[in-house]
């Protein structure tokens, strides 16, 4: 009887721990989804989302402005302690209640099903995943990945070129330990 009983409280302690220790999805990367942010979260979620973390906001100066070639607003996710998780652009820049455009992944504690995640090397990122095409721009190639709606750009450096080349670059030119440069998840 007594066997039982400690039986029973070290399976229901054990029980509590996995779920209390589990991240819950907070580091998961999917096709619109990143942690607990999805297609449909809006700017005025993020303070909930993130409520013990901290939030630094970049606004634009929206149609109110003079620069017509401003940036987008920028809120750069930072834990607590002061380590850069996230950044993410909404769709609509002064609007609260806009969607996200993108999110670009800055901890390596976000990662797919198939272990994506910002230190991963480009053979890790080629073996594991499918590479819908590449796109050369004048300091990096990019990388796009259509089955999470992702970006990865790999500084041209990284590929033994020189920068400010427009030269095309090819999946077979990328050695398989270039590192990405940056990596940007698309909610559209």
């Amino acid at each position: 009887m007594i066997k039982n009983n400690i039986l029973s409280i070290v399976l229901i302690a054990s029980s509590i721990c996995i779920i209390g220790c589990s991240d819950g999805g907070k580091f998961k990367i999917q096709k619109g989804k990143v942690g607990h942010l999805t297609t449909k979260t809006t700017i005025q979620e993020l303070t909930h989302i993130f409520k013990n973390d901290s939030i630094v906001k970049n606004l634009s100066e929206g149609a109110l402005g003079d620069n017509y070639f401003q940036d987008d607003d920028e809120y750069l996710i930072f834990e607590k302690g002061g380590k850069h998780m996230l950044t993410i652009i909404p769709k609509e820049q002064l609007d609260s209640v806009s969607t996200i455009k993108s999110v670009e992944i800055h901890d390596a504690r976000f990662n797919s099903e198939t272990s994506l995640n910002i230190n991963s090397s480009f053979s890790e990122i080629n073996v594991n995943n499918k590479i819908n095409r590449v796109e050369t721009t004048l300091t990096s190639a990019t990388l796009f990945l259509d089955d999470l709606n992702t970006t990865i750009a790999i500084d041209k450096e990284e590929l033994g070129l020189r920068d400010f080349t427009t030269q095309k670059v090819t999946l077979e030119q990328i050695p398989d330990l270039a590192k990405m440069k940056s990596f940007i998840v698309w909610f559209n």
